[in-house]
Parts: structure tokens; C-alpha cells; sequence
């Protein structure tokens, strides 16, 4: 088995070839693009079994990933950390494009279980989707921080509850409070009004449209006591399909609710996973508090918990366990439905 490993960048590619004991066989470069990509397959033609390991950073890979599995090859995602280390370990020093393309594939090699790449389908129009709803919300934030400080000195007796700047009906109460007040302030005040409505109305449409989206590919995970949709379109988008993950176990460490061994020798102890993805992490903790909160298992479950541990502790505990439960999830609802290219499509 030959594995090409590619290191990519904006407008080339390097790609080289290890046999299955790591020694480099040759390497090429292409430029990124079709044809780059097409010039790229013909030359690993030469080997009848191979495997592609490309780095996992895809704003610079997805074009050649699509392409690859398009034509039908077996594609598989490197982790950047895998191949740093890859590297640090080598013979040969320094840093280069087929440097960096020879780790990648010796990482492969050491890593016999990394994920397999998929065509992007519905899931990353959903990310894409959350991602600039949350884009929105900063910008909207940023405004009413600055608006709250110009109020402050408009009417520093004035206050106004946490988060209520983000309803039309505070906003039309902010306008008629400052209705009659000159001078440079209030009219960046009246400014500031305006944007923020603007970017209320957007961030509520988007909300509506996610919501809607989300609803047909996974409604098994909407039935979670304490998954919403912008949870579950958050969950979606970033897990990029259940099913290429090997097992929860698997899921878990890749969402960072699996704990770290940290023992030797009679005492098993375990620590924090502070890696893993933490835009899946905080969506498991944000069921989690709610559960706490609503639910009855949930809070049986951190009351035996607690018995042992911190309150902390039990809540990582019950993070652990939603972990399994939104994989099982999932993969229930991938395998109820048929794969999907577009939002369109799944409703």
C-alpha cells in the first residue's frame, strides 16, 4: 500500500509517496487547481493501491479532497498536530512543502485509524449557515456595547436588563427616550438603533431558516431533552457525519468529553480534556446545564454522581454520557434518511 501524503497551500500542491515502511518512493508538484488536481491523479496512477492523507485544513484541501473522492479515491484527514510531530521526529531538518507532505503521510502510516473523508452534503451548508449567524451576533454585540455606553451618558440613571437590546421593542423604547436629544451622541445613539434592528431582523430570518433546515435531518437528536436547533445545527455542522467516527468512544475523544489517563503504576486517575472541538464541547455542556436544570434523569443522575465527586465533576460525567447519546443519535437519524447534497434536498 502507497500512501500520498500532500501538503497544501493557496496555489500549489505537494504531494509524495511513502511505501508501508515510511521511505519516500518520489513526490510532485501541482498547481490547485482542476487541471492541477487531474495531473495529480494521473501520476499516483502509477500505483494500482494507494491511499490519500491530506492535512486537515480545509479551506485550502476542499477543492482537492472533492475532486479526489469524486474520482474515487480513499481519502483520509490528517490531523496539523499529527503531522507536526511526524515531522519533529524525522532525519532530515528544516521545513519545506515536501517536508511537510512526507510527515503527513508518515502520520497516516502511524495513525492507521484517522478519519475517512467525505463529499461535504447538507452538513456543511448547515455550518456555514450557524457560522454566519454567529458572525452576526458578534457584530450585533459589539454595537450594543457601544450603544450602552453612549446611553450611559445620555441618561446615566437609565437601566436596561441584560439582553433586552436584542428585541425590536427595547430598541423602539431606546428611540423615544433619546427622541429629543441633540448633539453628536445621540445621533451615533440613533445609528447605533438602526444597525442593531438591521442585524436583528437577519440574525431572527437566519434563525428561522436553520431551524427549519434542521428539522428533517435530525429529528431523532431534536427529540434530546435540552437540544433546540441552533444546538442541534451547531452539532451537525461541526460532527460533519456520525458515521465517520469509528464508535462513540471515538466521538468522544473527538469532541473532547472523554477524559485524559493521567496514572502509573496502582492508581488510576484521569484529567480534563482541554482539546478536541470545543465548538461540539460547548454544545454537549449547554444540553448538559439544561438537563440539569429541567430534567429529572439528569439531575438523579448528578446526584449520584455528586456522592463521589465536585458538582464539576459529575457535570463532566454527564457531559460524557450525552456524548454517547448524541452519537447514537446520529446515527440513527443518517441511516433513517438518504444522503443528501443540499438543505434543499433534505427538506
Amino acid at each position: 500500500m502507497v500512501v500520498l501524503g500532500s501538503d497544501s497551500h493557496k496555489h500549489t500542491h505537494t504531494i509524495v509517496a511513502v511505501d508501508s515502511n515510511g521511505a519516500e518512493l518520489s513526490h510532485k508538484t501541482v498547481k490547485a487547481t482542476p487541471g492541477g488536481h487531474l495531473e495529480a491523479l494521473r501520476w499516483a496512477e502509477q500505483w494500482q493501491e494507494r491511499t490519500w492523507a491530506l492535512e486537515d485544513c480545509r479551506h485550502l484541501s476542499r477543492r482537492l479532497e472533492s475532486d479526489l473522492l469524486r474520482a474515487g479515491e480513499c481519502v483520509v484527514r490528517v490531523p496539523p498536530k499529527l503531522m507536526a510531530g511526524a515531522r519533529r521526529s524525522a532525519r532530515e531538518p528544516g521545513k519545506s512543502d515536501p517536508i511537510d507532505a512526507l510527515a503527513v503521510a508518515r502520520a497516516r502510516l502511524r495513525e492507521p485509524d484517522l478519519p475517512m473523508a467525505q463529499l461535504d452534503g447538507a452538513h456543511r451548508e448547515l455550518r456555514l449557515l450557524v457560522d454566519h449567524r454567529e458572525d452576526l451576533v458578534n457584530e450585533r454585540t459589539r454595537a450594543q456595547n457601544r450603544l450602552l455606553w453612549h446611553l450611559h451618558e445620555l441618561e446615566p440613571g437609565w437601566r436596561l436588563e441584560p439582553g433586552s437590546l436584542s428585541t425590536l421593542k427595547t430598541l423602539d423604547r431606546v428611540l423615544e427616550r433619546i427622541v429629543d436629544d441633540d448633539g453628536v451622541v445621540a445621533d451615533i445613539c440613533r445609528e447605533l438603533v438602526a444597525d442593531i434592528r438591521a442585524l436583528t431582523i437577519r440574525v431572527n430570518a437566519l434563525q428561522r431558516r436553520i431551524a427549519k433546515a434542521v428539522a428533517p435531518l435530525v429529528p431523532t437528536l431534536l427529540a434530546l431533552v435540552g437540544c433546540g436547533s441552533l444546538t442541534a445545527a451547531k452539532i451537525v455542522g461541526e460532527a460533519a457525519g456520525a458515521s465517520r467516527f469509528r464508535s462513540r468512544a471515538a466521538f468522544a475523544r473527538h469532541n473532547g468529553s472523554a477524559p485524559i489517563p493521567v496514572w502509573s503504576g496502582n492508581t488510576e486517575r484521569h484529567r480534563l480534556n482541554r482539546g478536541g472541538n470545543r465548538q461540539l464541547n460547548a454544545a454537549l455542556h449547554r444540553i448538559a446545564v439544561t438537563q440539569m436544570r429541567n430534567h429529572g434523569p439528569a439531575r438523579d443522575y448528578l446526584e449520584r454522581m455528586a456522592a463521589g465527586d465536585t458538582k464539576t465533576e459529575a457535570i463532566r460525567c454527564l457531559r460524557r454520557r450525552l456524548s454517547d447519546e448524541v452519537y447514537s443519535r446520529l446515527l440513527s437519524d443518517e441511516r433513517a434518511r438518504p444522503a443528501v447534497d443540499t438543505l434543499e434536498e433534505a427538506a
